[in-house]
């Protein structure tokens, strides 16, 4: 039996890296870049919380020493509307100051600089799994299983694999069970500034009910979707 490799779930995933010295932002967003399907970086404080705040993000990697902002009241900032985001701290501050402020904003991991390149797989992984609330296969209806690290379907026996963008949107339709879910919201995850037609949105979802069932997502007229988790 093949293990799951957790940062194959972060494929799909787009990640903000704020960093304010741009030789080690440029390097860290390479990094990234191996493992997520989008990195953005940012230099100072004002301009992470307004892209955290602007744009629909999976994951935040910030430093703390950053202009106008510190990357911890950034946080704080951000965990009043979004408590679930994961995120790392990259810093070179040890002292327990920094230590128990990144707690109290439930920081996933803090990576004391100069981290190891095994420190930030150890660190994905971790953000990778709750992402996932630690299950990288769910059950989404009787006969059918996801595997967020592979993106594939198996339904009957049968293994199906999808593209990068149904994979995005069944995840996000997954961790909103039984919830209306608009237009305008799939329209900002999937494509940002981008205005694709509803025809885009559309097709994907007209090749995850061939995948899945026709049933399992719900057209809600004039609205959006709901996405119906029958286990």
């Amino acid at each position: 039996m093949v293990t799951c490799n957790p940062l194959d779930i972060l494929s799909n995933k787009k990640v903000l890296c704020v960093e304010d010295e741009a030789i080690i932002l440029s390097n860290i967003m390479e990094s990234l870049e191996l493992f997520f399907g989008k990195v953005v970086g940012v230099k100072d404080g004002r301009e992470a919380l307004d892209e955290a705040l602007g744009n629909l993000y999976d994951v935040l990697m910030l430093d703390i020493s950053i202009p106008y902002i510190d990357g911890l009241d950034v946080v704080k900032k951000i965990r009043q509307v979004n408590k679930k985001i994961p995120i790392i701290i990259l810093s070179a501050h040890s002292e327990q100051e920094y230590l128990w402020r990144a707690v109290e904003l439930k920081i996933t991991r803090y990576l004391c600089k100069p981290y190891d390149k095994n420190s930030l797989i150890k660190a994905l992984e971790d953000v990778a799994l709750e992402l996932v609330e630690h299950q990288p296969c769910v059950q989404i209806m009787p006969s059918c299983v996801y595997d967020y690290c592979r993106k594939t379907i198996t339904a009957n026996e049968q293994i199906l694999h999808l593209s990068k963008s149904e994979s995005r949107l069944l995840e996000y339709f997954l961790k909103r069970p039984n919830q209306t879910i608009t237009y305008e919201q799939l329209f900002e995850y999937m494509w940002e500034f981008e205005q694709p037609s509803k025809e885009a949105l559309k097709s994907i979802v007209k090749e995850l009910r061939k995948k899945i069932h026709s049933d399992f997502i719900k057209n809600l007229y004039g609205v959006g979707y709901l996405c119906e988790i029958q286990i």
